[in-house]
This record gives structure tokens, sequence and C-alpha cells, in this order.
């Protein structure tokens, strides 16, 4: 059966069917699913079970894999983090924030992977948020003044030790490890232009952007403050709703996320990975 991709309304995600993800893939077969993700930024393969080792093998097709800090691997797969929330734990859901995976690194991953094992009755969606429309649909005249504009990412929100006892500590069923190097700062364009599709996507965070350089601390804030709620719009939002052997393939360079809850006193368990990325450039470089 051939690859089909079912785009969304609008073609912000599309579901992907006619395909098993669990055995080695062609190249042809390949660049269709670049091709799909380019175009749609989420790829949603219903129906896949797959062991870690064929997670581990999908992703390395797509690229080589990403390093993930501050969250222990699961034993036997260094590349592989297990995203779990058991039935009685009371911190809110991990990545329940907008956030861009790891915007706070020099070269942000390119994609993120999420299998999904364990699937609640109810809840725990993930939304999606698309930074093509969110810088598109921005007046002209505020472009002008943003694209010269460089944001901060830092960790310390959640990893820091600090972070990581105010966002539930030892309380997750999650081995977080926090760190000093949570601390420091990466500098990345506010704009930022997608070095495959050469698209320009709004690319800041409420978790890992900090604040905006040459800006006072109240005034960077509250930019970033206004313009995440301008890119997690509803007309932005693509919405996941999860079943068993799911897999959910998204583009970091231009798509925040974040998980939902709804689910308590049942456990989710997902698989996740990464695809190494590149030094993030703006319009002005």
């Amino acid at each position: 059966m051939p690859l089909e991709v079912y785009p969304n309304t609008g073609g912000f995600g599309a579901t992907v069917t006619g395909i098993g993800l669990a055995g080695a893939l062609g190249a042809d077969t390949v660049a269709a699913i670049r091709a799909a993700w380019l175009a749609h930024q989420v790829l949603v393969f219903p129906d896949q079970p797959m062991t870690l080792t064929d997670l581990e093998r999908f992703t390395a097709s797509i690229g080589p894999f990403g390093d993930d800090p501050y969250v222990a691997p699961v034993p036997g797969h260094p590349h592989v983090l297990e995203v779990r929330r058991e039935p009685d734990e009371r911190p809110v859901p991990f990545g329940s924030s907008w956030h861009s995976d790891w915007s706070f690194q020099a070269t942000p991953p390119a994609a993120t992977l999420l299998h999904a094992k364990i699937v609640p009755p109810t809840g725990g969606a993930t939304l999606f948020a698309d930074g093509y429309a969110a810088w598109d649909t921005l007046p002209r005249r505020e472009q002008v003044c943003l694209a010269r504009l460089t944001a901060l990412h830092s960790a310390r929100r959640p990893y820091s030790h600090e972070g990581y006892v105010a966002g539930g500590g030892t309380a997750r069923s999650m081995k977080i490890l926090p760190n000093e190097a949570a601390w420091q700062v990466q500098a990345h364009p506010l704009v930022r232009v997608h070095p495959e599709t050469g698209r320009a996507a709004l690319w800041i965070n409420p978790v890992y952007t900090i604040g905006i350089q040459g800006m006072s601390d109240s005034a960077g804030r509250a930019l970033v403050e206004r313009l995440a709620a301008h890119a997690t719009q509803e007309r932005f939002v693509f919405r996941v709703e999860w079943s068993p052997d799911m897999l959910v393939l998204w583009d970091n360079r231009c798509v925040q996320h974040r998980a939902t809850g709804g689910y308590d006193g049942h456990r989710r368990v997902m698989h996740r990975t990464t695809v190494a990325g590149d030094r993030p450039y703006g319009l002005h470089p």
C-alpha cells in the first residue's frame, strides 16, 4: 500500500497511513515522509506497534540523534526518554507549558518523535502551535522590528535545582537530572528561518525564552509573553488525541507544543527521541 497523507484543513498537521514504521524503510519512503513532514510540520502515524529498537531505527532514518539533557534515558537506550506519569502523581504533567524542545541549546533538535505506549482513557492530548502562521499574521510593521531582535533562552526554569524543586522534584515518576548548567543563556534570533523550507517562524516560547537581548528584564518578559500569547492562539493550534501505538513526528524549528492533563488516576507512558538540528539563523544573519 502506498504512503497516504491526509492534511488537516489549512495544511498544519497531517495523518499518514499506508506504511509500517517498525521495519527498515527504503530511501524513497523516507524521502516521502520527510517531504510530508516539511510540508505539514506535524505528522500523525496511527497504529504503529514499535519496540524501542524500532523507534531508534526510524528516528535515525530522519536524521542523527539529538542531545537530550536533564532527563535520564531508558536503560540500554541512551537516545530514548520515557515520558511517564503514574496514577497517583500530583505534579502537573511533564511538558505541560508551551515550548520548543531544548531551545536553550546552541543547536536545538530539528525534530521530536513521540510514541504512545500506555494511553489513559480520557485526557492527555498534545497541542501543537504553528510558528509560520504566527509570524505570517503579524502586521508588516511589527515584523520589521521583530526580525532584528535576539531572544535569550535558558533551561533554568525547569532544570536548575530550584526549578526542579518548584516543578515537583522527587514527586515525579520521571528521573529529572537538574544541573547548574541550566543557568547558562543561549542567544537565538526571535524570528527563525527554517533551513530546509526557507520560511520564517516566530521562535519564542514561554518556558525557555527568558528575555530579549538589549531590553530590560521587565520589557523583555512582557514582549515574550505577548508574542507567546499570539503564537498559541486557537486558530494556530492542532490538537492530537492519542491512541495506543500512535507515533507523532514534529518539526521543532517551526512548531511549539505542550502536553495537557485531565487523566489523574490513570497511567500514561510515552517514548521520545529527538533528531539533531543546526544553529538557528534569522532574517538578518
